[in-house]
């Protein structure tokens, strides 16, 4: 017999309580019964996320909320700035593309965060740029960028900053008011626990006067003003994923239950976890400012890369993502968002421990999860 874990940057692990809410008879969207399922999840996305900005749930995946977002920003004459350090930075670059955004890139090495003073700079040498395009968790590499920092940079300018939050939402450290993040883009299957086929979007006073004034339309079903003047209303512009805004109000009150600051301190000491069983594997960090939800690390000389990763979901039944890209059998990823907790972490060691040693590695076996332990004993 084998028992799967999943240990991927999305999708993640369902809690079985969400899980079984998505088994209650479907209801129609346009009732009073589900109007009021959908005020619930609204207020408590609003209180997990820590805004009182607007707030309204797309029917699609994380990226429906980026285009959304860009869709609703551009217009001609506009420019953005798109921060590039990953496969998730350059896709805000071809959504800009996509949609006539005159844009500027900020390139950053793969592996490391964006320095907030060429975010400063690029801002005062064009004035015309209307919204800053940041990732705050590069899954693709596993890095944090600084949005607190980048937040501060941007706040005193006519631009608004847009923030990639899809694999950090729900597990590292977000204030979206406080650190004055215009507009946040989530998506349901990473740290809220839910399957895919849900986006959040949050919408600033600031970012909604720059998509009024936007002189054309460029989206339909992703218009924000019609989707947030549905929000509030308790109402959506289109067909909801009803089942799926279902499991979202099981998952944020599991949240709200556990405490959004014990969410952060949780995915912190998951994550150093990770960090101190790899060390102790002789494997090196790809992310010189690494994530909280995913840790990348480095495939060591002599080991298939990609084939490491298909043993470990094949034989051992733990599931890792490998990278994507240049990275591609480089680096393994390790997730450790949502629905995740200290077993979860030893049981990523150990079966990395064995899949080396399988790999022909020399490897002390025990020696990852013992150092993992230790973190996690220590608190």
């Amino acid at each position: 017999m084998r028992k799967d874990y999943l240990l991927t940057p999305g999708p993640s692990a369902v809690p079985p309580e969400v899980l079984l809410s998505m088994a209650r008879p479907v209801i129609h969207h346009r009732t009073p019964q589900f109007m009021s399922i959908l005020k619930e999840a609204h207020e408590r996305a609003k209180r997990v996320l820590l805004t009182k900005n607007e707030l309204a749930i797309l029917t699609s995946s994380g990226t429906g909320a980026m285009e959304a977002a860009v869709a609703n920003l551009a217009a001609p004459g506009r420019k953005a700035l798109t921060i590039d350090g990953g496969k998730f930075g350059e896709r805000w670059g071809e959504l800009c593309d996509a949609f006539g955004f005159e844009r500027r890139t900020i390139k950053v090495e793969w592996g490391k965060a964006v320095d907030p003073a060429d975010v400063a700079h690029a801002l005062e040498e064009d004035s015309d740029i209307a919204a800053v395009f940041a990732t705050q968790c590069e899954t693709s590499t596993g890095t944090l960028h600084d949005v607190k920092a980048l937040g501060e940079v941007v706040r005193g300018t006519n631009a608004a900053l847009v923030v990639d939050a899809i694999s950090s939402a729900g597990a590292c450290e977000l204030r979206t008011d406080e650190w004055g993040l215009d507009v946040l883009c989530i998506g349901s299957q990473k740290g809220l626990m839910l399957p895919p086929g849900l986006a959040l979007i949050t919408v600033s006073a600031k970012a909604k006067a720059l998509v009024k004034a936007a002189p054309s339309k460029r989206a339909y079903y992703f218009d924000l003003l019609k989707a947030l003047a549905s929000a509030a209303k308790n109402d959506t512009p289109y067909t909801p994923a009803l089942t799926l805004i279902i499991a979202l109000n099981a998952a944020l009150t599991r949240m709200e239950e556990e405490g959004v600051e014990e969410i952060f301190k949780r995915h912190t000491l998951l994550a150093r976890a990770v960090r101190a069983g790899t060390k102790a594997l002789g494997l090196a960090l790809f992310s010189t400012s690494p994530s909280d939800s995913v840790t990348a690390v480095k495939v060591p000389d002599g080991v298939d890369g990609e084939a490491l990763v298909k043993r470990l979901r094949d034989v051992h039944g733990v599931v890792m993502a490998g990278g994507q890209a240049e990275l591609k059998g480089k680096i393994v990823r390790i997730a450790t968002m949502g629905y995740c907790g200290r077993y979860d972490v030893a049981i990523a060691m150990a079966a990395l421990e064995m899949g080396l040693a399988e790999a022909g590695r020399k490897v002390e076996l025990g020696a990852g999860v013992r150092a993992a332990e230790e973190v996690l004993l220590g608190g």
